[in-house]
């Protein structure tokens, strides 16, 4: 029989939110939220997005040193910063024998983009003659995870996983199967990613997929994604090594699927979606009437929650309607690579608040998108197991699902 695995700790950064209390206030909140807002950390030219929802007041200085920011890209800084709230949380002191017990899995689409764009300024607008040398090392999608490593002495299996915006989903899947093997007792799986440079929205204006002014899922008259920044990291463990060490439990993992739709770079598929739920309640040996929640991918854009909808109705038949569905990315935007390890905190946070996010700035029902969508104002409800969503470019999708731990 597998391993039982539950989440021991937990830890985030975001526009939602510098730790997982404030994250926790901001997606529960019914107020007015300001996380997405002008866009700060670049001057967009007059034709483009002009929004995003940055860490707000974040100052790289206040948490590393000068040393330490000559490695560390803004993805890599906010990596450990979850981490590191999200080990202290799980009160995981490493020795000489849980660090060989211990893997990194951490995500992220698209790495240390910040890098990237300064290397090939200060060498094509600048006239430089050579990057810095820290170049490479920094811009690594698996960087991030090596400085986890680094900085806990875990000597573990790590690396990293990049599956665009299911990129933290496959983690905390292949953290799980790890778990569930053998091969460790814990896990620190999550995602960062931290994008939001003036070439990478160039480079996104031409998907045409930017919302100008608000992100509203499953919405009518939604206009697309907010891009957003932040890292989330979960501490999973073996039921048995939490238990003897009598750690704090959060919730337990009991289902992962995953899948692919072999179908377009860009366009969704619902069938790939149908098969990522599927796998995800066949894993956990349990049936949708299971489920009440769901923290859906829903990116804001037209084709995204159409399709999601779709598959949605597709597994889980009549108990559809009785589902709450709902989007946090209306509150702390699209974090690509993060986005699953920040939407599977909002879906534990459910499970242990009893409360239902809302999917803000909803404005009307969309004639293809028929669930209950918890439009703007949250909800108390009772929620014993809940499924967490993330399907990205290239058809990759995950489904992860918790269950309340008492």
């Amino acid at each position: 029989m597998s391993a039982r695995i539950v989440v021991t700790g937990l830890g985030c950064i975001s526009g939602a939110g510098k730790n997982v209390g404030e994250f926790g206030k901001s997606i529960f909140s019914d107020g007015h939220a300001d996380t997405i807002a002008p866009i700060s950390l670049f001057t967009p030219d007059e034709h483009m997005t002009q929004i995003a929802a940055e860490v707000k007041n974040y100052l790289p200085a206040d948490f590393f040193s000068a040393a330490e920011l000559k490695q560390y890209d803004r993805f890599s800084q906010f990596a450990l910063l979850s981490a590191d709230e999200a080990i202290t949380d799980a009160g995981l002191v490493f020795d000489d024998a849980l660090s060989k017990r211990t893997c990194v899995v951490h995500g992220t689409s698209i790495g240390g983009q910040e890098t990237t764009e300064n290397a090939y300024r200060q060498f094509y607008r600048e006239g430089g003659k050579r990057p810095h040398p820290y170049t490479v090392p920094k811009l690594l999608p698996s960087a991030a995870g090596s400085f986890i490593s680094m900085k806990y002495g875990i000597k573990g299996p790590a690396f990293a996983t990049a599956s665009a915006c299911a990129s933290s989903g496959h983690a905390i899947a292949m953290a799980a199967l790890m778990l569930r093997s053998d091969m460790a007792d814990v896990a620190i799986a999550g995602g960062a990613e931290a994008c939001i440079t003036k070439g990478n929205f160039h480079a996104w204006e031409g998907l045409r997929v930017l919302s100008p002014d608000s992100c509203r899922p499953f919405s009518a008259r939604r206009s697309g994604l907010v891009i957003g920044e932040g890292g989330a990291t979960l501490v999973l463990e073996r039921l048995e090594h939490a238990l003897a060490r009598k750690a704090p439990v959060y919730a337990e993992l009991t289902g992962i699927g995953m899948s692919s739709d072999a179908h377009n770079i860009v366009q969704p598929l619902a069938e790939g979606a149908e098969m990522a739920m599927s796998a995800a309640l066949k894993d956990g040996g349990i049936s949708p009437a299971d489920i009440q929640y769901i923290n859906a991918h829903g990116s804001g854009t037209v084709q995204n929650d159409r399709v999601e909808t779709r598959a949605i109705n597709k597994v889980f038949g009549r108990h559809a309607p009785l589902l709450k569905v709902s989007s946090t990315k209306s509150v702390h935007g699209h974090v690509l690579g993060a986005g699953g390890a920040l939407e599977g905190i909002a879906a534990i946070l459910a499970l242990k608040q009893q409360r239902i996010p809302a999917t803000r700035n909803y404005l009307g029902a969309d004639s293809e998108c028929d669930l209950d969508y918890v439009p703007n104002v949250g909800c108390r409800a009772e929620v014993e197991q809940a499924m967490s969503n993330s399907f990205a470019f290239g058809g990759l999708n995950t489904s992860l699902i918790f269950k309340r731990f008492f």
